[in-house]
């Protein structure tokens, strides 16, 4: 298998306060991890890590074979990130602002119009390009993320909370997008949504308290609920996992 995140025994302190104890991830080329956890519990802080935003206390990151604490610029070309909230420049138009990142990407002058369009395409961005970001509904800023995250190809997807603020039909139009995404490249994905790990991902990575507590398959995870239990089983083996965590800084 072709592992292209590889992280290792990852920990973050904040002051006395251990956000992160000991994570390791490795995923692989052709996988969509759903990482599950309560609020509080170190997603946001893992990801910020695995991305570079944030040095961790302990441990080690490789993104495509590149350390990223050694070459940290390199790492960075290899994947896309999609952070909670998605800042942007407000007052940029849409076009303005893909052009911006796709510049900062190193996407040559040449290819960067199709690329604008292709990925405008894909996000369904058409109609508002030239309207400027600050004007834009939650839904369509979010998309506005996933573009900037997409718009150079990256073997990587990191992504937190992908639908958040979308309607239903942007919902199902953007799992439909990673879908398609998944099948070549790591995505990792955090959501609190469970039927979002039902319909996109292959692999279900559950933290509570900063510490991993579950590592498989969609199918492994549900099937952790008696049988007694009919409806929402995997919102009942997630509330099992995470019930007795402390809560730890985010």
């Amino acid at each position: 298998m072709n592992c292209v995140i590889d992280a290792s025994a990852l920990r973050k302190l904040f002051g006395n306060r251990r956000a992160v104890d000991g994570v390791s991830l490795r995923v692989n080329a052709g996988e969509v991890v759903g990482f599950l956890g309560p609020n509080g519990a170190g997603k946001t802080t893992t990801m910020r890590m695995l991305t570079g935003f944030l040095e961790p206390t302990e441990g080690r990151v490789s993104l495509a074979g590149i350390d990223i604490d050694e070459a940290p610029i390199e790492a960075r070309k290899h994947f896309g990130y999609l952070p909670e909230g998605a800042p942007a420049y407000p007052e940029m138009t849409v076009r303005e602002y893909l052009r911006f990142v796709g510049r900062a990407r190193g996407i040559a002058s040449g290819d960067l119009a199709a690329r604008l369009m292709s990925v405008a395409d894909r996000v369904h961005l058409g109609r508002v390009m030239d309207q400027s970001i600050e004007t834009l509904s939650k839904g369509f800023k979010r998309r506005v993320g996933i573009a900037q995250a997409i718009i150079h190809d990256p073997p990587i997807l990191i992504m937190d909370e992908p639908t958040d603020g979308l309607d239903p039909n942007q919902k199902h139009e953007v799992r439909e997008l990673i879908r398609q995404m998944g099948s070549t490249k790591a995505i990792v994905l955090s959501t609190h949504i469970l039927e979002e790990v039902e319909a996109v991902c292959s692999r279900v990575v559950v933290i509570a308290a900063g510490r991993i507590v579950f590592d498989g398959t969609p199918a492994v995870f549900e099937a952790m609920a008696p049988s007694s239990v009919q409806r929402h089983r995997m919102d009942h083996v997630f509330r099992q996992l995470t019930a007795d965590a402390t809560e730890v800084q985010p």
